[in-house]
C-alpha cells in the first residue's frame, strides 16, 4: 500500500514500527561504506599476475627500446594499438598515459582553459574573467544526475554547469541542442555506457544528434567518458555508437574527446589511462602534455599489454569482474524491490553494467535519509553528490555504490537504508521534519 494513501492513524502506527526496527540496526554498532564505487579486494586480487610479467631483463619493447628511460609521451606503441581496439580507434588516435582518466580529464580542460582548443578563437572563459567585456564565462552542460568528479574538475576550473535531464537513453537532447547554440557553451559530459549513477546506456538516436546538432562554439567538445566501456553484470558488455565514426561522419571530426582507463578492470591507483580522438585532437593534446611530462610509466603499461595481450584477454578478465560484482547488484535490488516496492516513495534504476544504482525518494528526503543511515553506521555518498555545486534541488537522489563491501555487508547495509528512506518518508507525509 502507498504510504499516502494511509490514514494518519496507520501512518503513525508504521513510523513507530520503523522507529523501533531503525533502533535495533542503531544498535548492532555497524560500520560501512557505500560512499565511492571502489573495486573489492577480491577484484583487485584479479590482477595480482601482472605483478611478475616484468622483471629484470624484460624491460624492452618489441623494437628493443629501452622502457626505463625517458620518452614516449604518447604512449608505448604496443599498449596504442591494444588500447586503440579497446577504445574503437586507430593507434594514431590515442593517447596512452599514467593510471587515472581523471588526471587526463583535468588536464584536457585545464588545458582548453588555459590555451584553447584546435578550431576555436582562444582560451576557454572562466568565471569571472569576463567582467566588462560583454561575454560570460564558458559553460559545460551536465546531464543529472550525473558524475561528481566531472563537476568537481568544472567548478575548480571556474566553469559554469548548466544542467540538462538524464534520461534512459542518454541525455535530453533537446535540452542539449537549445544550450548548445549558445556559443559561451563549450563542452558537454557524457558517460554513454552504464552512466554515473544510473546505469543508461546511450542510444544511437541520441548519439547521432550529438554528432551532427549545431553548436555555436566551433570548438565545442563532446568529453565522452566511457569509464565502464567492459564493465557489465553478467549479459555482456552493451553496445554503443562509434562516436568518433559518428562525428567524422556528421562533419564535425574533432568534436568528440573519448576517454578510458583500466582502473577498475586491474589496478584502481595502478592502471592506465587513454584519450582517443581525432589525430587533430590528440597532437594538440600531445603537444600540451610535452610540457608537463617526459614519458608515461611505460613499464606499467607494458605490464598491462603482457597480462591481456589482447582485446579478448581484457572481455575474459570482465567475466570475472561481473561474477564478483553481480550478486551485490542482485542484493541491492532484492533490497528495494523487497522493501519498496509499490509503497509510492522511491523509483531506481537495475542497471545491467557499472558501478552505481540510482535511487530518486520523496522530494526533501535524501539528506535525511542519508543522516540517518550514518547515524546507524552505514555512510553514503552525500546528498546533492550527482547534481552541480552538490545542489540537488529536489533533494531526492541518493546513489548507491555496492562494489566494495562484501554481499552479506550490503544485505545489512540496504536493511539500514531502506528502512531510513521509510521512516523519512512517513515522518515528511505526517508534516515531521524528523
Amino acid at each position: 500500500m502507498k504510504l499516502a494513501d494511509m490514514q494518519k492513524s496507520d501512518l503513525e502506527a508504521v513510523e513507530q514500527q520503523l522507529l523501533a526496527e531503525f533502533e535495533a540496526l542503531k544498535g548492532e554498532g555497524l560500520s560501512l561504506d557505500m560512499t565511492r564505487g571502489k573495486p573489492a579486494p577480491d577484484q583487485l586480487t584479479l590482477a595480482d599476475g601482472m605483478l611478475s610479467l616484468v622483471g629484470p631483463g624484460e624491460t624492452a619493447g618489441e623494437d628493443g627500446t629501452d622502457y626505463r628511460n625517458y620518452g614516449i609521451v604518447e604512449g608505448i606503441p604496443e599498449a596504442r594499438r591494444l588500447f586503440a581496439e579497446y577504445m574503437g580507434v586507430t593507434p594514431a588516435q590515442i593517447i596512452v598515459g599514467g593510471n587515472g582518466s581523471l588526471t587526463m580529464m583535468y588536464d584536457t580542460l585545464a588545458g582548453a582553459v588555459l590555451f584553447g582548443m584546435p578550431g576555436g578563437k582562444g582560451p576557454w572563459k572562466r568565471a569571472g574573467t569576463a567582467a566588462g567585456s560583454g561575454e560570460g564565462p564558458s559553460k559545460v552542460i551536465c546531464p543529472v544526475p550525473g558524475y561528481d568528479r566531472h563537476f568537481a574538475i568544472c567548478e575548480r576550473l571556474g566553469l559554469e554547469m548548466v544542467t540538462v535531464p538524464m534520461l534512459d537513453d542518454g541525455p535530453d537532447m533537446d535540452a542539449v541542442e537549445a544550450l548548445a547554440a549558445d556559443p559561451d557553451v563549450k563542452a558537454i559530459w557524457c558517460v554513454p555506457k552504464y552512466s554515473n549513477p544510473t546505469g543508461a546506456v546511450y542510444s544511437t538516436a541520441v548519439s547521432e544528434r550529438l554528432a551532427k546538432m549545431t553548436a555555436g562554439a566551433p570548438d565545442f567538445r563532446i568529453l565522452w567518458d566511457n569509464a565502464y566501456a567492459v564493465h557489465h553484470l553478467g549479459d555482456g558488455p552493451a553496445e554503443i555508437p562509434d562516436m568518433l565514426a559518428l562525428c567524422e561522419k556528421a562533419g564535425n571530426p574533432d568534436r568528440v574527446l573519448m576517454f578510458g582507463s583500466t582502473s577498475k578492470i586491474t589496478y584502481a591507483g595502478s592502471g592506465v589511462a587513454m584519450m582517443a580522438a581525432s589525430e587533430a585532437n590528440i597532437a594538440d593534446a600531445a603537444k600540451k602534455l610535452s610540457f608537463a611530462t617526459i614519458g608515461p610509466d611505460k613499464l606499467n603499461q607494458l605490464r598491462h599489454v603482457r597480462f591481456f595481450q589482447s582485446m579478448d584477454g581484457i572481455l575474459a578478465h570482465m567475466e570475472k569482474h561481473a561474477a564478483i560484482v553481480k550478486p551485490k547488484f542482485d542484493a541491492v535490488e532484492e533490497a528495494l524491490s523487497r522493501r519498496l516496492a509499490e509503497k509510492g516513495i522511491a523509483d531506481w534504476t537495475a542497471p545491467k553494467g557499472g558501478y552505481f544504482v540510482s535511487l530518486d525518494v520523496m522530494d526533501d528526503c535524501a539528506s535525511e535519509i542519508i543522516r540517518l543511515a550514518g547515524e546507524a553506521g552505514v555512510k553514503c555518498t552525500p546528498a546533492g553528490s550527482t547534481f552541480p555545486y552538490k545542489r540537488d534541488p529536489a533533494d531526492r537522489n541518493i546513489r548507491i555504490a555496492p562494489t566494495l563491501p562484501s554481499v552479506a555487508e550490503i544485505k545489512k547495509a540496504m536493511e539500514v537504508l531502506c528502512v531510513a528512506v521509510e521512516l523519512t518518508c512517513a515522518r515528511r507525509l505526517l508534516g515531521r521534519n524528523r
